[in-house]
């Protein structure tokens, strides 16, 4: 065993401590312990010379805590990785003396300080620098320094790097990935960023206060660039033939983007041009990017149609582009996007009705089209759409009946949380964790690449919930609404509706409904947002709605209800306004119901009353009667007749003193017996 150097026990369920014997491997060169539940116990072995020949190090996600452990007792160190524990406090001086160290990684914990020049004092062979997500940490570098190394990575995300573009980064010439996302910088890009490594292949800039404009990057050797959310503004530039993803949205850049047909681009599977300012129309030209997995144009000024050449990405699985001005019907060359799980065109100028083609979009699970020019019915071929999970039609011109087939959606009907289905390219927004790949810990919350297959995590916002519009990104996968408000539809409610029962918004205010609110309401458990307001509803509240414990938000106004409010505390604890504008209900919290007593009745309404109910009731009505006239005639008699003939008052009396005579001497003797004995 002495002649061991390579231990790998990664995943190997230890808790709190290692074996002991680990100690006695003095030959060990490798040695890797992550994926563990480790703590600081463990550490104990790190103070020991046994260890000296140690070269690689693996601590990565497990629960160490306190303070960074000092390592000068191996000063062989090629690789330490301490990412995602909990260490805190200051980075040691000592790290600075570890000459052979390649890679330092101390990521994803809770360090704090000042990480100065004395740091890196000596490590004239780091390659790999990771300090990222330890907020507290403050790189105070001098503008005019001079590393003695030269990095291949260096990753600083959501550090305090700012407020200026740290100018030591122009002294490295080779770095092949560059991440200074939320690094609160507030400067300046510098025009050396974009040529200072002509190996950079991931770029990381995101959620900055960067401005400036992005110069030509087809000869760059940039693969995927993320400099989402900050300043940047001018045209967007012309990307490299082999690049894989573009994040280019929450910026002001502005112009057209028929550039983009300028190249083909056989690799680029995720392009984010939204929230920015870019106009004229989108281009046709989508036969040049066949691998398009994510297309998000939202919340621009594009006008014109939408390009049939969409319909040649069969990979194509997010299409955003709500919030332009865009015209005309929708092509019938989408039908092609087979994979497309994200459909969201709403908040345009677009007209026609919803083609029937829609229902073989077989795999869609959001589709929003709201707030367009839309007219016709609602197609019977939504049906189809079996996993569907959010389905808004809302603000548009559509009439006729709402289809009754509410039964086929699969996800809409369970409580569970669906799976992570939004793509097989995508990695899934609301898997909580940190997630492993070439020896790198990335937490969900950032768009950053996952792995060597290309799996991003992108966000999406923008649904109705509540009256307000909401962003949703982690918790997207929460989301089941259906949303057919401010539209002419007409007829009844579908009695199907009632087999959402994993649905958590239903609104179908604004419209032309009659009928009766469906009984079996209660059995949408999850309903958290029911809003049937201003249509022409009528007859009485159910009494399952009282059931839905966990509805926060209701709105019943405008419509012909009638009856008293069912009682329950959730009902009742609404706002009158939730039930205006029915001038036939009454009860809590509106104005009590006609005939209400104080103490609240218990009587069976006549019209819920069964045949068998309104006989027994019409025998006990019967009984009380005689009973009461009975009381009144035996009474009545008794004491009239005393009133009305006097010879029989004084008799009565007299036979009532007796009595007492009678009864008084019966005790008196009794008494005078018991002292005797």
């Amino acid at each position: 065993m002495n002649q061991l150097h390579h231990l790998n026990l990664s995943n190997s369920s230890f808790s709190r401590i290692v074996p002991p014997q680990l100690g006695n491997l003095t030959n060990l060169r490798s040695l890797v312990l992550s994926f563990n539940s480790l703590t600081s116990m463990s550490l104990s072995i790190l103070k020991t010379s046994v260890l000296k020949s140690l070269e690689i190090l693996n601590l990565s996600v497990n629960q160490f805590n306190g303070s960074m452990p000092d390592l000068r007792a191996f000063p062989s160190l090629t690789e330490l990785y301490l990412f995602a524990n909990n260490f805190t406090g200051s980075i040691p001086l000592s790290i600075g003396q570890l000459s052979e160290l390649q890679v330092l990684d101390h990521s994803f914990n809770s360090l704090e300080g000042l990480v100065n020049e004395s740091h890196f004092s000596k490590l004239d062979n780091l390659k790999s620098l990771d300090l990222s997500y330890n907020p507290l940490l403050i790189l105070d570098i001098a503008p005019d320094w001079s590393p003695p190394f030269q990095l291949a990575n260096i990753h600083l995300a959501r550090c305090n790097v700012g407020p200026t573009f740290p100018k030591w980064i122009h002294t490295q010439r080779n770095f092949a990935s560059l991440d200074l996302h939320s690094a609160n910088i507030r400067d300046e890009a510098p025009w050396w960023l974009w040529r200072t490594s002509s190996s950079l292949q991931f770029l990381y800039l995101s959620d900055n206060e960067l401005s400036g404009r992005i110069p030509k990057l087809s000869s760059t050797s940039i693969e995927y660039m993320d400099v989402s959310y900050n300043n940047f503004s001018g045209p967007i530039p012309l990307f490299p033939p082999n690049v894989s993803a573009i994040f280019l949205n929450g910026n002001i850049f502005s112009g057209s983007i028929s550039s983009i047909c300028k190249t083909s681009h056989d690799e680029l599977s995720f392009l984010d041009l939204s929230n920015n300012r870019l106009g004229g129309q989108v281009p046709n030209c989508w036969e040049k990017v066949p691998n398009m997995v994510l297309f998000n144009v939202a919340n621009n000024s594009f006008s014109g149609e939408i390009p049939r050449s969409l319909g040649a990405l069969h990979n194509l699985s997010v299409l955003q582009m709500r919030g332009n001005s865009l015209s005309g019907e929708l092509p019938y060359n989408l039908r092609l996007c087979q994979e497309l799980r994200i459909f969201d065109i709403g908040g345009n100028k677009l007209t026609g009705e919803i083609p029937t083609w829609i229902g073989q979009l077989y795999r869609t699970q959001f589709l929003k089209l709201q707030g367009n020019k839309l007219h016709g019915s609602i197609p019977l071929e939504i049906c189809n759409l079996t996993n569907i999970q959010v389905l808004d039609f809302s603000i548009n011109n559509l009439s006729w009946i709402i289809p009754d087939c509410f039964n086929n959606f699969t996800v809409l009907s369970g409580t569970d949380i669906p799976n992570p289905s939004i793509s097989g390219n995508i990695f899934d927004p609301l898997d909580n964790g940190f997630v492993l790949t070439d020896g790198k810990c990335y937490h969900i919350r950032d768009r950053v690449v996952i792995d060597a297959n290309r799996r991003y995590i992108f966000e999406y916002s923008s649904f109705q919930w509540k009256g307000r519009e909401s962003k949703y990104w982690e918790n997207l996968r929460l989301l089941k609404l259906i949303d057919f408000s401010s539209n002419g539809l007409t007829g009844n409610i579908p009695k199907s509706f009632s087999n959402m029962s994993g649905i958590r918004s239903l609104n179908l205010s604004r419209n032309s409904l009659t009928g009766y609110i469906i009984p079996d309401i209660g059995k949408m458990e999850m309903l958290d947002s029911l809003d049937l307001s201003h249509n022409q509803l009528s007859g009485e509240i159910p009494t399952s709605l009282a059931a839905i414990y966990g509805l926060g938000d209701l709105d019943l106004s405008n419509n012909k209800l009638s009856r008293k409010i069912p009682t329950g505390t959730q009902l009742q604890s609404f706002n009158p306004s939730a039930y205006a504008g029915n001038d036939g209900l009454c009860g809590d919290p509106l104005p009590k119901c006609p005939g209400d007593s104080l103490r609240p009745s218990t009587t069976i309404p006549m019209e819920n009353m069964n045949e068998n109910d309104v006989s027994m009731f019409s025998f006990m009505q019967e009984v009380g009667i005689a009973m009461a006239f009975g009381f009144i005639f035996g009474f009545w008699g008794v004491i009239g007749s005393f009133i009305l003939k006097k010879s029989w008052r004084i008799a009565f009396f007299n036979l009532f003193d007796a009595a007492g005579d009678w009864f008084h001497v019966t005790i008196a003797v009794f008494i005078s017996k018991c002292r005797r004995s």
